[in-house]
């Protein structure tokens, strides 16, 4: 770790003045959130649903909304404390939740847990600004911002479903059903196998598919296992990519509103499908598509596919560790688990179409592109690889609203274009960030000498 006496002046500029820097961007940063919520919030209640600062209200003082999300970013959070100081907070997190299960069964209410994780994550954050100092408070203020981003992801993006179906009454399906038939229609595929398999893997595929953010807080943890120890954080990690994917990638939701297969063509449709087609049999080919009227609450949250795109990048963030050596066996394993089931549940749930997943992983790869190894700069190499990435992710997109009908009639060679450029970008991505094994990079922290 590098270490710099604060009063060190160097033609009048001083680490004082290097240090408050980085402040006045996590203070502009805080505000910027803030806004965010107060906005997301009045929109929310005008509109007449739950809010971001309603839920996590709920998550202090009420049922949280989920069981799981609150445990994650507190876990994120303890990354940046010492060992000791993780078992405290484990505790008292553990103890007050046991309070507000408690009182929650005796009023009569369902369980759930949850508020333990979010008080003490705030606590940790108060703690941290006013008590510590050095790195101690630096590391534990960046995990604690981490953890804390994490639970406000899953609240703003609750409202931007919901705002999808309010901006866009229509939706793609047609379009999206069209192109996916040059992939052989792989949702009725993989529907009807996992109908004939049972509710067991269904059980199995359904736990990895809403426990993703859990999966990928492990691979964090895992990451991140040294900062404290060491002192230094790794130039790019997990939850990076996952934040970024967050932002990026539900902005397309309006601009290419889908609903998916179980919606527009299944029986959980409301009366807004074109018929209960999904899983047994495929719809009739429409040449002459058109957007479909649906109704005011199901999310259009289908293309991209972010579950895809996440778990492409947990798979990716679990090759290696963050010093380029190869991860452990059952890591790799792990990742390559969730992956694969995490796409079996997308199709085989009927929640995307095989495009939405191509979409999605072209997304992740440029993405990744743009973050991994930031050490290594804006080169030519960075430049061309997420430019190409781009350029393959609009054409998709295009191709499916405008291309459907003619993809259809010739699936064979609509389906090996659109394979062939996801081929195309996994090739180029791995030949830039894994043909070899890259020297560790670390972010090294300048605190004052205390």
């Amino acid at each position: 770790m590098l270490v710099e006496h604060p009063r060190a002046v160097a033609g009048g500029s001083t680490l004082g003045s290097r240090l408050r820097e980085p402040r006045t961007l996590a203070v502009a940063g805080v505000a910027a959130v803030l806004a965010l919520l107060v906005g997301l919030q009045i929109v929310a209640s005008v509109s007449g649903f739950d809010g971001p600062l309603a839920s996590l209200a709920r998550d202090f003082v009420g049922t949280p909304k989920s069981m799981s999300v609150p445990w994650a970013g507190l876990v994120l959070a303890l990354v940046g404390i010492s060992t000791r100081r993780r078992v405290i907070a484990l505790a008292a997190a553990i103890g007050i939740d046991a309070v507000w299960v408690a009182l929650r069964l005796i009023d009569g209410k369902p369980f759930s847990v949850g508020n333990g994780p979010t008080i003490v994550l705030a606590a940790l954050a108060v703690v941290a600004a006013v008590r510590w100092r050095g790195r101690e408070r630096h590391d534990a203020l960046k995990a604690v911002a981490l953890g804390a981003l994490l639970v406000l992801a899953t609240k703003v993006g609750d409202v931007w479903l919901h705002l999808t179906s309010a901006v866009r009454p229509t939706v793609l399906d047609e379009y999206a059903l069209l192109a996916d038939h040059a992939l052989g229609d792989p949702a009725w595929v993989v529907g009807r196998v996992l109908d004939v398999l049972g509710p067991e893997v269904y059980a199995v595929l359904h736990w990895v598919y809403i426990e993703l953010p859990v999966a990928a807080i492990a691979v964090a943890v895992w990451q991140l296992r040294k900062v404290v120890t060491t002192g230094q954080w790794p130039s790019h990690y997990l939850v990076r990519t996952f934040l970024v994917l967050g932002l990026v990638g539900p902005l397309f939701y309006v601009l290419f509103p889908v609903v998916g297969p179980m919606f527009a063509f299944g029986a959980d449709g409301h009366g807004f499908q074109v018929g209960n087609f999904w899983p047994t049999v495929l719809p009739p080919l429409d040449s002459n598509p058109a957007a479909l009227t649906f109704d005011e609450f199901t999310p259009r949250n289908c293309m991209p596919s972010m579950h895809t795109a996440w778990a492409l990048s947990l798979f990716i963030h679990t090759r290696r560790d963050v010093d380029g050596s190869r991860a452990p066996v059952w890591m790799r394993w792990g990742g390559a688990f969730w992956l694969a089931a995490t796409v079996t549940a997308t199709l085989g749930f009927g929640y995307h179409y095989g495009v939405d997943l191509v979409a999605g992983a072209v997304l992740c790869l440029t993405v990744e592109s743009a973050l991994r190894a930031p050490e290594r700069g804006w080169g030519g190499f960075r430049i061309r690889l997420v430019g190409f990435g781009v350029a393959v992710f609009a054409g998709l997109l295009l191709s499916y609203r405008y291309l459907a009908v003619p993809m259809a009639e010739y699936p064979v060679a609509a389906g090996a274009i659109v394979i062939g450029l996801l081929a195309a970008v996994a090739i180029a991505f791995h030949n830039t960030w894994f043909a070899t094994a890259p020297a560790p990079a670390m972010e090294r922290i300048a605190t004052p000498a205390t």
